[in-house]
């Protein structure tokens, strides 16, 4: 699952978790939660959260980290 995690003017960190796409709405930052097999804010797009724009200083994109155990053994090369 993916987040966003955004700065505003006063420092304070804000985290929208589900949000895998934004989108500038006039004056406000939108943050949506799309359908997986969907790229795009579309009406099918759920909004989660809406800032004023003006008042965001950063926005970062957080992937889920990768769980070790879900990867596959890596063969180790040996040398002649």
């Amino acid at each position: 699952m993916t987040a966003y995690e955004i700065t505003l003017k006063d420092q304070a960190p804000e985290r929208i978790e589900g949000a895998d796409a934004y989108a500038q709405e006039g004056q406000l930052t939108t943050f949506f939660r799309t359908a997986s097999d969907r790229q795009v804010v579309d009406c099918w797009s759920v909004r989660l959260a809406s800032f004023r724009t003006t008042e965001i200083l950063a926005v970062r994109r957080i992937e889920d980290a990768v769980v070790a155990e879900d990867l596959a053994p890596v063969p180790s090369l040996r040398s002649a």
